[in-house]
């Protein structure tokens, strides 16, 4: 209750939107294969941003 107005940090924003992007490459993998390596394409961006801001 009281982490309702709590902000995420940018890591846990990243994160999010990691597994977003994950769960959307595995389910486009059994239907177009080109769309899903792009989506995994962009979730291995987001994780090299993630590695970058957690290494600091």
């Amino acid at each position: 209750m009281f982490n309702l107005f709590k902000k995420k940090s940018p890591v846990d924003k990243l994160n999010e939107t990691y597994k977003k992007l994950l769960k959307e490459a595995h389910s486009l993998s059994t239907s177009n294969r080109t769309l899903s390596d792009a989506k995994y394409a962009e979730a291995d961006k987001v994780l090299k941003q993630i590695e970058a801001l957690t290494d600091k």
